[in-house]
């Protein structure tokens, strides 16, 4: 499997983890976030991977190197100016008809190959995993009508809800939905899709997940390996 890893932004919410360092490369136990994904990926099955930077670039590929060290096949796309989270994959040269995309800052515990498999299987020109979280509204969360009255009433409401985990795969047909050296993101591809009624298979996974874009999650990240080792493996 071939993949593209996304660590081109400046993670301007992680800070000051992020004040001299590319947040891809914030580490779990002396491990760079990105390095533990790419171990992960290599696991199952992938070889070859292209990996889009821009703030700090050479930090990253000082870091990484050209994969050797993990088995790995690793080239990079520099960004001249933010593309935001799909408009760099139109500066990458030779991309096959399927490849997997993730964020560079996810620790996760998903299998690549079954997503991956999934999305063939699907026919579909995009797979998004999928993950169900949780989220506590600490107020008394009312329903109103138009006319002002009260409809219903919930004290602290946990709603669950269906969010991308920042792990796709994506048919290279997909691209030409893209334009050229424009900011373009996943948030304009999703509703290009969907105008234009466009299929968009989803992968639904309920095992560890977590996106370490804000300290509290980078630090919830940082213990949560310490119970599950099994995480950096």
């Amino acid at each position: 499997m071939q993949a593209v890893i996304l660590a081109g932004g400046k993670g301007t919410r992680l800070k000051p983890y992020t004040a001299e360092i590319p947040k891809p490369l914030v580490s779990v136990e002396d491990k760079p976030i990105i390095e533990v994904l790419l171990r992960r990926m290599r696991r199952d099955g992938v070889t070859e991977v292209h990996i889009a930077v821009n703030h700090l670039a050479h930090l990253i590929m000082a870091v990484l190197g050209d994969g050797s060290k993990m088995g790995m096949d690793i080239k990079y796309s520099l960004e001249d100016e933010p593309l935001s989270t799909v408009g760099p994959l139109k500066l990458i040269d030779n991309l096959e008809d399927n490849f997997l995309v993730a964020n560079g800052d996810i620790l996760t515990d998903i299998d690549f190959r079954k997503l991956f498999d999934n999305h063939i299987e699907s026919g579909a020109r995009m797979t998004v995993a999928t993950h169900c979280r949780k989220t506590k509204i600490d107020y008394g969360v009312m329903n109103i009508a138009a006319d002002g009255l009260v409809r219903s009433f919930s004290e602290k409401p946990i709603y669950e809800l269906t969010v991308s985990m920042g792990i796709y795969v994506f048919n290279k047909s997909i691209l030409d939905l893209v334009p050229e050296r424009k900011p373009f993101g996943f948030d304009n591809l999703m509703l290009t899709m969907i105008r234009r009624q466009q299929p968009v298979n989803t992968f639904p996974y309920d095992g560890y997940w977590m996106d370490i874009g804000r300290p509290d999650d980078y630090e919830r990240a940082k213990k949560d390996v310490k119970k599950m080792p099994e995480l950096l493996e």
